[in-house]
């Protein structure tokens, strides 16, 4: 794409792309200070308001390291076009295809531990029925169930982002979780209790004994509840600006 630096400039330094920058990599260093990181890996992205442009973390940085001023701004099939660092093959076609086809603004993918031990399991997936921090994802989560080794290729970022359908959450079988939202705040808050559920539900399997769900009557509506009490997730994002630099 051909865009002149003053435009790329003038692009980078609006307001509302600065303060989604301050978001994105506030989000990075959260997930860093929760442990959901996994070295110079895994990405986050959120889409601008023109629809034609998402901004992603950069290739090489610790996300406990990143700041709003290392944020790249990317282009829908996946070149860079502002920004000081250069940025991952395989973040260019998964989010790319995620954002230009799924059409979901704000997507975070992680190999954070236990929602990943999860994808490894013949159900590939968390019970939406077992623990409350589980049923608020209840009709929410989609499973591709196919792994096909690493992203290298739009195809394969394509069939992943065909493969959510429309899903919020989606478990990548052998391989980790992508969990999108329409703003930062919103999908950080389900990323750290998507976590927390998986992390439930191993430690629940490793007593051997028998578990105990819920109906899904009882599961759709405390899915619900949550979603009606989103101050929550933007109190806690804002909470998470004041403790981390």
């Amino acid at each position: 794409m051909n865009i002149s630096a003053p435009i790329l400039n003038n692009l980078f330094e609006a307001p509302v792309v600065r303060r989604l920058r301050e978001d994105l990599a506030l989000a990075l260093r959260a997930a860093a200070h929760h442990g959901l990181a996994e070295g110079v890996c895994n990405h986050f992205s959120v889409a601008l308001p023109d629809e034609e442009h998402f901004l992603l973390n950069p290739r090489g940085l610790l996300w406990s390291e990143v700041s709003a001023d290392d944020i790249v701004i990317v282009d829908t099939e996946g070149n860079k076009i502002a920004g000081r660092h250069e940025v991952e093959p395989t973040a260019m076609f998964i989010h790319a295809a995620i954002h230009r086809i799924a059409r979901k603004q704000c997507v975070l993918h992680t190999h954070m531990p236990y929602a990943t031990a999860l994808t490894l399991t013949s159900a590939r997936t968390l019970d939406t029925t077992l623990s409350q921090n589980a049923m608020r994802f209840h009709g929410r989560v989609a499973v591709d169930a196919s792994y096909n080794g690493l992203a290298l290729d739009s195809a394969e970022g394509e069939r992943i982002a065909n493969a959510m359908n429309g899903a919020d959450v989606a478990f990548l079988a052998n391989h980790g979780v992508v969990v999108c939202g329409e703003r930062v705040d919103h999908a950080y808050d389900d990323l750290y209790y998507l976590e927390r559920a998986c992390a439930a539900q191993v430690i629940a399997l490793s007593t051997g004994l028998e578990l105990r769900p819920v109906d899904e009557a009882l599961a759709a509506k405390v899915a619900g509840q949550v979603q009606s009490e989103r101050l929550q997730s933007e109190l806690f994002f804002e909470a998470l600006r004041r403790q981390l630099p």
